[in-house]
């Protein structure tokens, strides 16, 4: 039977392989042709001529191939990559074992790592990963790979790459334009958190606006005049993984994102979270064995989940003699944000009355004795 008539997957995984052999075919057939082109190249008299004919080897290449000069350069560098600081990765791409798309993820690891050894560590771990999982998911693993393997190297990079945040503006036709910001990524993260879950909110019921059009309508809004049209507490969800000697400061390193699309240098998530717009979580994990150690909840306002707790554990607002039902309160640090913390020993349900007046540290009750406590006491005693 044809292998293209076969159903099984078997077959199926025969034609992936076939496929990924013809791909590093290619790049093989690309290799060999600019090799054999620089030791011709090599022997003319002419460095004129040389320069000249070096030149045009990507453009040869191209045309034979159907690319672009810029795709021959990017397909050469990454060969290169591979033959020189992969080969165990390169040899299972000529047998079939990895595809075109998974090298090219690769090359991009080698070409962030600056030292030999990391290299050979890379060349050594990727292969089993890569063979076992999706393009998407190895491209995340090898952004982590290469903040735990060169934490130093890394944070030097994010640095500068930091330095360079900024906001364009790109005009096109139809009256419409790219505005583009490159930040952080913990903060990129956070904005469109908010974003989305604020944009979920239908503005009323006839509110026949798609979810992206909500949230392009918001963004303007927010950009413009500082109105959310939610309630301003409103936030999203980010967690980020740091690991517990990261932590402590006995090493440098990174706060990776839940879903590993993304890290930063983790003295960015620890020193300039901004906590009255996003609820962040700090997941601490084992640096060898990735278990968890522990869960906080870094910024002002409770997550859900907490929230919810507080509320059913108290009840009422706090406040002796009132009795608002606690879901109509709000959540208050008895210990003031943020040198309080974040959680259900810290925090209880006040009424927006009783939680003004305790703000203004005016708030005082008269006890049966006849003393007169301030609010602090009173709850706290």
């Amino acid at each position: 039977m044809d292998i293209g008539e076969s159903t099984s997957e078997e077959a199926m995984v025969m034609a992936a392989r076939t496929a990924a052999r013809g791909e590093a075919a290619v790049y093989s057939a690309m290799l060999a042709f600019r090799d054999a082109e620089e030791a011709r190249i090599s022997r003319l008299d002419s460095p004129m001529r040389q320069m000249v004919e070096r030149s045009a080897i990507p453009m040869t290449i191209g045309q034979a191939m159907g690319l672009s000069e810029n795709q021959v350069w990017s397909r050469l560098a990454t060969a290169d990559r591979m033959v020189a600081h992969a080969p165990t990765c390169w040899a299972a791409f000529t047998e079939g074992l990895i595809d075109a798309a998974r090298v090219r993820e690769i090359s991009t690891g080698l070409d962030r790592l600056e030292r030999e050894s990391s290299w050979a560590l890379l060349d050594e771990k990727a292969l089993a990963y890569a063979t076992t999982h999706t393009t998407a998911e190895l491209r995340a693993w090898i952004k982590r790979f290469v903040t735990r393997i060169e934490p130093d190297e890394a944070l030097e990079r994010a640095e500068k790459a930091r330095a360079q945040r900024h906001v364009s503006l790109h005009h096109l036709e139809d009256g419409m334009s790219w505005l583009s910001a490159y930040l952080p990524s913990h903060q990129a993260a956070a904005v469109m958190k908010r974003l989305d879950r604020a944009a979920r909110i239908p503005v009323d019921d006839e509110d026949d606006r798609t979810l992206p059009q909500r949230t392009a309508d918001l963004f303007v809004s927010w950009l413009t005049h500082g109105d959310t049209t939610a309630e301003p507490t409103i936030g999203g969800d980010v967690a980020v993984m740091i690991e517990a000697d990261v932590l402590t400061g006995l090493i440098d390193g990174h706060a990776q994102s839940s879903d590993g699309e993304w890290s930063v240098p983790a003295s960015w998530i620890l020193e300039n979270i901004d906590p009255d717009d996003t609820f962040w979580h700090r997941i601490i994990t084992d640096p060898v064995t990735s278990d968890v150690l522990a869960h906080d909840y870094v910024g002002r306002f409770a997550p859900e989940t907490l929230a919810k707790a507080i509320r059913f554990r108290d009840g009422v607002c706090r406040a002796p003699g009132c009795r608002v039902p606690a879901e109509r309160c709000d959540l208050d640090h008895r210990e003031p944000w943020p040198t309080g913390a974040t959680n259900g020993s810290n925090m209880w349900a006040l009424c927006r009355r009783h939680h003004s007046m305790k703000g203004h540290d005016v708030l005082r009750w008269i006890l049966p004795t006849g003393r007169q406590v301030s609010a602090e006491a009173a709850l706290t005693g």
